[in-house]
């Protein structure tokens, strides 16, 4: 067989744009297809098994994340032999494109997708947007979404100024509103960070019976960065396949945040910003067990002098500290939970079984 049937075998890394998207029709290989759609995006399509990830993503995403400037679904077509169709942005344009939108009215007439016994979308950020958006393009999907926007429609979203330069850019026309498209959905997760006020904004307006919003607190700025440096993404793609990403599968793929530094470290700055020396007494103890991090020792120390205490030091049996998941199913129409932070406990997690109305 040709090197070209195994493309998380090759290395794109150092292409411009141009060369990398006329790289794809090698890639691409017999049984799939490459094809640019104008100036600024690229669909890529190579088929494996029948379960079918559609994911978008910007070329620079592609660069920052992967040494090979490899899509992000590759990684899920070599684990798991899923066929994979990408289509990739030059820039964040949201892919709000007559190109982009012409291309999949062409696959729904080709009935494209009802080749596959089952397809998903992912994307994040202004391809979470897209993911959403496009997943009506084939009904029963199931859709992962981060930090989408809703819309971009400044008569909609007029609160939300950090895309100015997007307030032009039509969002009213074919695929325009992503959450009405999410009504085709099988069953779509939006995941955000409910400290980031515009996000959630946003978040709130996917509210539908077939949504879950999943809250997370303390993550990174770019929420797929964190996941994925935790190895949480792919399994909650893959638990999204198995029809096993529910609020507790969640919740428990979220505790190897638990180790994660970044996120220790931001909880712990959020902890002394509210001047809670005792949590963050607690906090330090359960990072020095795991490792020798001087930033925690330091404000261990200050922790005990704002209080007047000196605490012995902890012992290896001392169970682990974690934050605490709260489910909430609101109006029982939206499964929405929220992953909390408070260092002082550690439960299991599952949707709240008050009865709803």
């Amino acid at each position: 067989m040709q090197d070209r049937t195994f493309p998380t075998e090759t290395d794109l890394s150092g292409l411009a744009w141009g060369d990398w998207s006329e790289r794809m029709h090698d890639i691409a290989g017999d049984d799939g297809f490459a094809e640019r759609l104008g100036d600024r995006h690229t669909a890529v399509f190579i088929e494996k098994k029948p379960v079918l990830l559609v994911n978008f993503e910007s070329f620079d995403a592609i660069r920052d994340r992967s040494e090979a400037a490899h899509p992000i679904g590759w990684e899920m077509m070599k684990a798991l032999g899923w066929s994979q169709l990408t289509l990739v942005s030059d820039g964040d344009t949201w892919f709000r494109d007559r190109h982009v939108t012409g291309f999949f009215d062409r696959l729904i007439d080709d009935g494209f997708f009802e080749e596959f016994e089952q397809v998903l979308f992912y994307g994040a950020g202004p391809a979470g947007y897209a993911a959403a958006a496009y997943s009506v393009a084939a009904p029963g999907a199931k859709v992962l979404a981060l930090q989408p926007q809703a819309t971009l429609d400044p008569r909609v979203t007029d609160w939300d100024d950090r895309f100015r330069h997007m307030r032009r850019t039509d969002f009213t026309s074919r695929f325009g509103y992503a959450p009405d498209m999410l009504d085709a959905a099988d069953e779509a997760f939006i995941v955000y960070d409910q400290e980031n006020e515009l996000d959630a904004m946003h978040a709130a307006l996917f509210t539908r019976p077939n949504v879950t919003k999943i809250r997370v607190r303390f993550l990174d700025l770019n929420i797929e960065t964190s996941l994925l440096r935790m190895k949480v993404l792919y399994r909650m793609l893959a638990q999204m396949s198995a029809d096993k990403l529910t609020l507790t599968n969640t919740a428990k793929l979220l505790r190897a945040r638990h180790k994660d530094a970044p996120y220790q470290f931001t909880l712990l700055r959020h902890l002394q910003a509210q001047e809670r020396h005792g949590l963050v007494i607690h906090l330090c103890n359960d990072v020095l067990r795991r490792r020798n991090a001087r930033p925690f020792r330091k404000a261990i120390n200050h922790a005990e002098a704002q209080l007047g205490i000196r605490q012995n030091p902890p012992a290896e049996s001392h169970a682990v500290t974690g934050p605490e998941a709260v489910a909430d199913t609101g109006s029982g129409t939206v499964a929405d939970t929220t992953i909390d932070t408070a260092p002082d406990t550690e439960t299991d997690i599952g949707p709240d079984t008050a009865a709803t109305g």
